[in-house]
């Protein structure tokens, strides 16, 4: 039975035509979890290319203080 809950494999959200900047602050904070950590890919589904610039857009948004380092 168990072969038949096969999970769907995520889309890259970036590759499918959306963009992450860190000035948008809604759409950054979905890749950070409550404690305020970078998610990892098997968590947002990202490629491993759009993952690093992820991480440097929120890393960017942290050091603009527009999204707080802990939470």
């Amino acid at each position: 039975m168990a072969e038949f809950y096969r999970k769907k494999k995520k889309v890259c959200q970036m590759c499918a035509g959306k963009s992450v900047d860190y000035k948008d602050v809604m759409i950054v904070s979905k890749y950070i979890n409550e404690k305020g950590k970078i998610m990892p890919r098997r968590m947002t589904g990202a490629c491993a290319k759009h993952q690093r610039h992820i991480a440097k857009q929120i890393k960017y948004a942290r050091l603009m203080a527009l999204i707080p380092f802990v939470k």
